[in-house]
């Protein structure tokens, strides 16, 4: 059994959000995202669902074309092969469990790393 907490894992980064990975099988990865104020995960369309749990703050989901505002207590899930990215508001941290089924591959997550290194949200927008 893997168990912990936000208050066990809690970290940021001053420079992109931050994943710490809780668990990870061939079958699944489980991480908390700790986001600062206008940090991002990228959009990017891996092969792999997720279901965003947020445990607080504010921020916004995009599923493909649909932007969803997200609160604590919201629970969104993308399926497989849909743009998805997840933002903090400009005006507060947010802190998620991200899970994602069957694990996203390195070269998945390039479009991530590209997104973080040019600071772009939605590469479809710059």
């Amino acid at each position: 059994m893997v168990a912990t907490s936000f208050d066990a894992e809690r970290a940021y980064d001053d420079e992109a959000f931050n994943a710490e990975t809780v668990f990870e099988s061939e079958r699944q990865k489980v991480v908390l995202g700790f986001f600062d104020p206008g940090q991002f995960i990228p959009v990017h369309a891996p092969a792999s669902d997720v279901a965003i749990t947020v445990q607080s703050g504010r921020g916004i989901v995009r599923d493909a074309g649909e932007t969803r505002r997200v609160e604590p207590g919201d629970v969104v899930v993308v399926e497989a092969g849909a743009a998805r990215g997840v933002r903090a508001d400009e005006e507060t941290r947010l802190e998620a469990t991200l899970v994602t089924a069957p694990p996203p591959s390195d070269a998945e997550h390039e479009p991530v790393r590209e997104g973080l290194r040019r600071d772009v949200f939605d590469p479809r927008e710059a």
